[in-house]
């Protein structure tokens, strides 16, 4: 009777599941594939490996102090960094992001908070297969923060109620 939107949260990527156990703390960026479970704490950036189709999920007592560039994403824990989300992110009720969100899908419970900016990515949806790492610095790109036609991606920023603030 119910039929679940096609663009609603992806099915769990099969492959290993890592977990961060509570009470773990990780010092170090983390590069991974499959799943990342995180319920620690993570002092470091993480970067799911290239051309795969990994999904990171911060549970309530996860916590991560650096940058994520991770296709399949959902927050429930806190971020203190940039959040590059290619696919899908998800974020739930006890989320608390700082830093910008940048996005393809996002899905946002009530409760959740963002002290950053949202800023949308259409660029994403055909970039993400084709992330380039710098060999000088060995940083994981998913693409400029532009549009198609070369102009700034849509952000939040300067928005108040729907109305442009100048």
């Amino acid at each position: 009777m119910f039929k679940k939107n096609e663009k609603s949260a992806p099915k769990k990527p099969s492959g290993v599941t890592t977990l961060v156990a509570e009470g773990t703390e990780i010092l170090g960026d983390i590069r991974f594939s499959g799943n990342l479970e995180i319920e620690g704490s993570v002092k470091g950036n993480i970067i799911a490996a290239e051309g795969a189709e990994s999904a990171m999920r911060i549970m309530e007592s996860g916590r991560v102090e650096g940058d994520v560039y991770v296709p399949n994403v959902v927050i429930n824990g806190s971020v203190n960094g940039e959040v590059h989300s290619s696919k899908y992110i998800e974020l739930a009720s006890k989320a608390h992001v700082e830093g910008n969100v940048h996005y393809n899908i996002i899905e946002m419970v009530r409760g959740a908070q963002v002290n950053g900016n949202l800023i949308y990515n259409s660029a994403y949806a055909e970039e993400a297969p084709k992330a380039k790492r710098q060999s000088s610095n060995d940083e994981l790109k998913f693409g400029a923060n532009v549009d198609k036609k070369g102009a700034p991606a849509k952000s939040m920023k300067g928005f108040v109620d729907g109305k442009a603030n100048a």
